[in-house]
């Protein structure tokens, strides 16, 4: 049976050569793994820690306050995020619209990419609506309709303008679009109430319809009038 050849003296000799040119920098390197590793899973705990935190502190919230304090100690974190939500909801019970509008705007530059985006922007047109900006709504529930057009959302959205643009007269729009809910969300819950908007709409450029003019009988070929009778002669004695 083969055995392993055992290393030459010269190898020995050059690896303890070796580590006695470099053990500075190879203990250094050691070292700064050590510390990396070490930063790494401090880093964890602490995160892990300040998100269970967050999410206690979220939990027990129940008013606008207590929400806007998730969001100053514990920015950036998942529960922030849905502090700004309910933060919103709130303002908007107690009828600050414009509020609730800076505080979802603020939510979608900070957390861009959240699955609740959509929701942030059907609230805001929503408030927009409130605010009789019915013109800024319509374009912010369109761009909820364009952006995700199989989104959860999209229904509503586009159920949204159908309502704006029956106020608005606008009723050849709000016909396409619950033609195109059926169409495209027929399996939707939203599409009975298509179909009911769509029976409920006339077209906006009908109009009552005029009396049905009768044949014209030419004036040469009419009946002439009767002819005067001569008043009656006294009877005679």
């Amino acid at each position: 049976m083969p055995t392993a050849t055992p290393p030459s003296p010269d190898v020995a000799i050059e690896t303890r050569v070796f580590w006695e040119r470099f053990k500075k920098e190879i203990a250094a390197a050691l070292l700064i793994l050590l510390l990396g590793v070490i930063a790494f899973v401090g880093y964890r705990f602490y995160t892990d820690r300040r998100v269970a935190a967050a999410s206690t502190l979220l939990a027990i919230a129940k008013n606008a306050q207590e929400y806007q304090q998730v969001i100053d100690r514990y920015p950036n974190t998942a529960a922030a995020a849905d502090a700004y939500i309910l933060l919103a909801e709130a303002q908007r019970k107690e009828k600050k619209f414009a509020e609730a509008n800076t505080t979802l705007q603020t939510f979608l530059a900070k957390f861009p990419e959240h699955e609740l985006v959509s929701t942030a922007r059907m609230a805001i047109a929503g408030n927009l609506e409130s605010m009789g900006k019915t013109d800024e709504a319509l374009a912010m529930y369109q761009q909820v309709a364009s952006a995700n057009p199989n989104g959860f959302d999209t229904p509503v959205a586009l159920l949204s303008q159908v309502y704006i643009l029956k106020a608005k007269n606008r009723n050849d729009d709000a016909r396409r679009i619950c033609e195109n809910i059926l169409t495209q969300y027929r399996t939707s819950v939203w599409a009975g109430e298509a179909m009911q908007q769509l029976r409920l709409l006339k077209p906006s450029s009908s109009s009552a319809p005029g009396p049905t003019a009768g044949p014209t009988v030419p004036p040469m070929i009419a009946a002439p009038p009767p002819a005067p009778q001569a008043p009656p002669q006294p009877k005679k004695p």
